[in-house]
């Protein structure tokens, strides 16, 4: 039985201020919710809300980090860095990592291996763009994310794997895949992880969806068999959009 996990990406939003008064009022409000629940702030936020949510159910991820654990890497984290904060989750491979930054698969797998041998948690993002789905690439694109981004991966690192499959072209822009899609989506993802390791892990895998999740949405989405939870981004903003979605079957 595979546990619903909803995670919030605040990107580059909510100062450490604003963070911390918002991740108090999250783990007041979702006390009673029985889904796993993270937030993932920027950076130079991560220190204040791990502090306020040190001793409750909510898990503080990094958004990204550095695929060495240290040295002259000017704007750099490392993980390291991140353990030290007490962080042992992140966010590796973000559709707007790769677009914008240019990361590539190996970089990525790079980061996805050092952070398993850190002792960290993986929330590994795929996903096609909306040139790749019209021009039937969806399942060639998410072969090759997900062969190369979990190359070197064992079948016992992968309890520490959570793969989040978000189509880009559905990104913050209020267009989403269509329940049966996604499902059909996680479906194929699931196949691959079955040919990459087992069926055992195949099933006991925690696949997101990501794009555009919203309070209107979201019990259809969970609804369906290959859907395990959702990485959310604008809607983790504020407790008004974020609680209908975390506690999504109350």
């Amino acid at each position: 039985m595979r546990t619903p996990y909803i995670a919030g990406n605040w990107k580059m939003n909510l100062t450490p201020r604003e963070g911390v008064k918002f991740a108090k009022e999250l783990a007041e409000a979702t006390k009673g919710c029985s889904a796993k629940v993270m937030v993932a702030p920027n950076f130079v936020s991560i220190p204040g809300v791990a502090e306020v949510l040190k001793d409750t159910h909510i898990i503080v991820a990094a958004q990204n980090m550095n695929d060495n654990l240290k040295g002259a890497f000017t704007g750099e984290v490392s993980p390291l860095m991140l353990k030290d904060l007490g962080i042992t989750n992140v966010i590796l491979g973000h559709s707007e990592r790769r677009a914008i930054y240019g990361e590539t698969d190996q970089l990525i797998n790079r980061k996805v291996l050092l952070a398993l041998a850190e002792g960290m948690d993986v929330d590994l993002c795929i996903g096609e763009t909306l040139e790749e789905r019209e021009g039937g690439k969806l399942e060639e694109v998410l072969t090759t994310q997900v062969t190369e981004g979990l190359k070197g991966v064992s079948k016992e690192m992968m309890r520490h794997i959570t793969l989040a499959y978000e189509p880009v072209w559905a990104i913050g822009t209020g267009k989403t895949a269509t329940p049966e899609d996604a499902d059909n989506a996680h479906a194929f993802v699931r196949s691959i992880i079955e040919k990459l390791f087992d069926k055992t892990v195949a099933e006991e895998t925690i696949i997101q969806y990501g794009g555009s999740v919203k309070a209107a949405n979201v019990k259809e989405l969970m609804s369906k068999e290959n859907i395990d939870g959702a990485l959310v981004g604008g809607a983790s903003l504020s407790l008004e959009q974020f609680l209908p979605i975390v506690c999504f079957d109350k």
